[in-house]
């Protein structure tokens, strides 16, 4: 069941006596199926907490300041130690509903968790002590974060333009339904055990995506690296190993993080199977709709290439032609300023005549004697991928690897039935994960809609 508000048509009459507002944004209305006993304004069951934190009692150390999202979720923000304030700051006690003003718009309430201690606020945040006989706090977060509700404040923000938002005395008093406390908790215990079968279908997921490089090695004949943390800081080598000053590859190299060099198949340079390589096309994207797109970076999913992951661009037709995206085209991140994103990869499974790739990315061409599906599977491993983080250089904020380091790449070479296996076996787990992926998806789109119906009281609690 999907829950929506009322849809207002593009002409509609309204009570004079019943514009509190002149934007037309805020005439919709949201359509409750509850009582009107059970209707009450969100203020009547919150009482405004202002407890100003004693300078002379508490040091900056001693305390903790939190960060709210606009999915609700709550965090701990991690300052230094040893700095001061100088504002106001509040406190916010256990099981309190925090608000961050600016971005109540957004969703961005939570509660403060029964376990967390001298947590405060600067008064960018109004803090409210929940009356625990009438009202559930986790009720009144689902509320809030139901896409529904969430629309509705957005629609009523006000202010001037880039600063807009929801004023409080107008989320105070907007009405919600509060109906006895069974019922709120019956909402709330069916909401958690979604969510934990959502985790748990996420969770295996993750583990059948975690045994993919373990495919690829065990196929390979190829050993697991030593470790895929972090070295030490402190680290003695041979001075016969040292081939590079860089401590990155240093300490990589002493966990065996330099990429393939073990396996019951020949190991060759990349290089000898290349047919060439080439970097992509460097333009700013415009606003769009144009003839032509760009990849993002997102667009490097390790399945395959997304080709919805795009922005608009303005390019002459001989650009399109000699950048766009072909089918078995390779492409490696070559630039970008997040370590972990070097050499991420994924391979083109269909042409794209009005697609380009951007100039952070490489475009691999290989002969027929590697499939570039099992080079892509092969290079994403985490030894793959770190022999290009160990070459990778890094200038102004950026990991850059080139053409050159994507030639000298040792890679397994076994015969062409063998890696069109492996190939198979790597797409049939990935099928796998991408059906618990889509069920973990479908739960957490039913369980929205479900909340949503029982929130707005178009479905009884006793359907649960």
């Amino acid at each position: 069941m999907t829950a929506t508000t009322s849809i207002m048509p593009r002409a509609f009459a309204v009570w004079f006596k019943d514009l509190g507002r002149w934007d037309a944004s805020s005439f919709q209305r949201i359509k409750w199926h509850w009582p009107e006993k059970i209707m009450a304004p969100i203020g009547s069951v919150l009482k405004l907490r202002k407890e100003r934190v004693d300078r002379k009692l508490f040091m900056f150390s001693d305390l903790q300041p939190i960060t709210i999202h606009f999915d609700g979720s709550i965090e701990k923000r991690v300052l230094d130690s040893n700095r001061e304030y100088s504002m106001d700051l509040w406190f916010a006690r256990a099981g309190d509903i925090v608000v961050a003003k600016i971005d109540l718009k957004n969703g961005a309430v939570a509660m403060v968790p029964p376990d967390w201690q001298n947590v405060v606020v600067t008064g960018h945040f109004a803090i409210y002590e929940p009356d625990r006989s009438k009202l559930l706090p986790e009720y009144l977060l689902r509320i809030i974060q139901a896409n529904f509700f969430k629309a509705h404040l957005w629609r009523n923000k006000v202010g001037a333009e880039g600063r807009k938002e929801v004023k409080l005395d107008f989320f105070e008093k907007e009405s919600i339904p509060i109906p006895p406390m069974a019922e709120q908790e019956a909402i709330v215990a069916s909401w958690r055990k979604a969510q934990r079968d959502i985790a748990a279908t996420r969770k295996r997921a993750e583990k059948l995506e975690a045994k993919l490089p373990s495919m690829v090695y065990q196929a390979l004949g190829t050993p697991p690296p030593i470790s895929e943390r972090i070295a030490d800081k402190c680290l003695v080598m041979w001075w016969k190993d040292l081939e590079r000053w860089s401590f990155n590859y240093l300490s990589r190299s002493s966990q065996g993080l330099l990429g393939y060099t073990k396996s019951k198949f020949p190991i060759e340079p990349l290089g000898t199977h290349l047919v060439g390589t080439m970097n992509g096309y460097c333009i700013k994207p415009v606003a769009g709709p144009t003839p032509h797109k760009m990849l993002k970076l997102n667009a490097l999913n390790p399945a395959v290439l997304d080709l919805t992951a795009r922005k608009f661009v303005v390019i002459p037709k001989k650009i399109a032609a000699r950048f766009s995206i072909h089918k078995d085209d390779l492409f490696i991140c070559r630039s970008v300023g997040s370590y972990d994103h070097v050499a991420k990869c994924a391979i083109a499974t269909e042409d794209a005549p009005d697609t380009v790739f951007p100039d952070i990315m490489i475009r691999v061409c290989l002969k027929q004697s590697l499939l570039p599906a099992f080079v892509c599977e092969v290079v994403q491993t985490p030894l793959g991928r770190s022999f290009f983080q160990s070459n990778a250089r890094t200038a102004v904020g950026m990991w850059k690897i080139g053409a050159e380091d994507i030639a000298n790449f040792p890679i397994p070479v076994p015969p062409l039935p063998v890696q069109r296996e492996i190939v198979e076996r790597i797409a049939a787990q990935r099928r796998v994960i991408a059906r618990e992926r889509e069920t973990a998806e479908r739960l957490s789109r039913d369980i929205a809609a479900e909340i949503e119906a029982l929130i707005l009281g178009t479905k009884e609690i006793g359907d649960l």
